[in-house]
């Protein structure tokens, strides 16, 4: 499965990683990227930021790069590609993001900085960076990657 995780260039994406090592991880920013590409993971640009058009530009370079999942780190991507989910979907391209009536639910506004983090796919938590994690499945539904200091209060892991 090959991932793409914006926000590249911050050290939140390269933590982000370590939740994926079985798959291929495309690691890509607006702007000037490192041009790194190894067996595990890679490096690559976005082009120059519109964020009128996010949805457009990371559709367009998911399917050119035939990415299988999108892990959306800037918080000015999340409605955006949580309202552009189906047509994603669409293209075979998981959006890993909770619905889009749902999405502001979990955006942290107050800029917390969070001890661990988890990754929910259809409310299975399959992975945590917190070893003997107190998270519950939820609903079926339930995407995304959330940060949290405690388990009941998570919000979406952003830079």
């Amino acid at each position: 499965m090959k991932i793409l995780i914006t926000g590249g260039n911050n050290a939140k994406a390269l933590k982000l990683m370590k939740a994926f090592p079985s798959h291929f991880v495309l690691l890509a920013d607006y702007g000037d990227v490192p041009g790194i590409i190894t067996e595990k993971y890679a490096f690559s640009s976005l082009g120059v930021l519109n964020k009128d058009s996010i949805a457009h530009i990371l559709l367009n370079f998911c399917i050119t790069e035939a990415i299988d999942c999108i892990i959306p780190l800037h918080d000015y991507e999340l409605e955006p590609l949580a309202k552009s989910a189906v047509l994603f979907g669409e293209y075979g391209i998981q959006v890993l993001l909770p619905d889009a009536d749902n999405v502001t639910d979990y955006m942290d506004k107050e800029g917390i900085v969070f001890l661990h983090f988890a990754v929910f796919i259809h409310g299975d938590c399959i992975f945590s960076s917190e070893e003997n994690s107190a998270l519950k499945k939820l609903s079926s539904t339930f995407n995304g990657v959330f940060g949290y200091n405690n388990a009941d209060d998570l919000k979406l892991f952003t830079i």
